[in-house]
């Protein structure tokens, strides 16, 4: 099945709305937004198939307008069944000058022998705000398919005015490498990252707070480190992909509380 999602938004009296929005089978969409006095627009992306299916090629466009606050969900796991020849999905975003975009969606499932592969680029613009998630789990972990998908490759770009700033690249083919060796998971059955840009606030009092905010956390191992740009990642390995959702929705409600993903400062039009 080929599934299209294309959503556009706009600044209309100071609050973000839907522009144009398009999806065909299974995709839905949803506005979920509960202030209508405030400036952001939520949206669940939903899906009427219990997961991603053998041929499946996903395209999902998004377009992030001039001063817009868009917080995109989804609504439960991703299950990526058992496969032959493989499934995709290609997700684009762009955001212009002083737009805000948070995507965490919910965690990746891949069954026996999936195969997936998903290709994410984004385009930020001066004075745009990012926040990025993935979580990433070991299969049916319960059911005794740990580890048991031939391949799971998931590339994320990050843009800013046309030059690459962050380069993601997580593959996972536990049939040719081991994932419990040395530099690989160690153990550890899920892992996470996350991703946050803004070129208008300090860095280093933020790093400490998330560290902070995951000290508390049982059974996970964590990273955190700024990136070559006015930004920080996050990993994180555990047990439990709930738990690891958790997290980076935590270290987003930090940011959301302290409004550090609003446009904080004037940028040259």
């Amino acid at each position: 099945m080929i599934a299209k999602l294309q959503i556009q938004t706009v600044l209309y009296k100071g609050k973000t709305i839907l522009k144009n929005a398009f999806c065909s089978q299974p995709f839905k969409l949803a506005d979920i937004t509960e202030d209508r006095s405030e400036k952001t627009l939520r949206l669940m992306m939903m899906t009427s198939s219990p997961g991603i299916l053998d041929g499946d090629e996903y395209n999902i466009q998004i377009e992030v307008g001039e001063d817009c606050s868009v917080e995109l969900e989804t609504q439960s796991y991703q299950r990526l069944f058992n496969m032959k020849e493989g499934a995709s999905q290609v997700m684009e975003i762009k955001m212009a000058k002083g737009s805000s975009f948070v995507f965490l969606p919910h965690p990746s499932v891949p069954h026996e022998s999936s195969v997936f592969t998903a290709k994410n680029k984004i385009y930020l613009s001066g004075g745009c705000s990012l926040i990025w998630g993935e979580v990433l789990t070991s299969g049916r972990k319960l059911s005794g398919e740990n580890f048991l998908m031939s391949k799971y490759h998931s590339l994320t770009e990050i843009l800013l005015d046309g030059k690459l700033i962050v380069k993601e690249n997580l593959l996972m083919a536990p049939k040719t490498i081991d994932v419990t060796t040395i530099g690989q998971l160690e153990g550890y059955t899920h892992q996470a990252s996350f991703i946050y840009i803004n070129e208008a606030f300090l860095i280093s009092p933020i790093l400490e707070k998330i560290n902070e905010l995951l000290a508390g956390e049982k059974e996970i191992c964590f990273g955190v480190s700024a990136l070559q740009v006015n930004g920080i990642i996050v990993r994180l390995l555990g047990y439990k992909g709930e738990q690891l959702h958790y997290c980076l929705k935590k270290i987003t409600s930090f940011f959301l509380q302290n409004k550090i993903i609003s446009k904080p400062v004037a940028y040259a039009k």
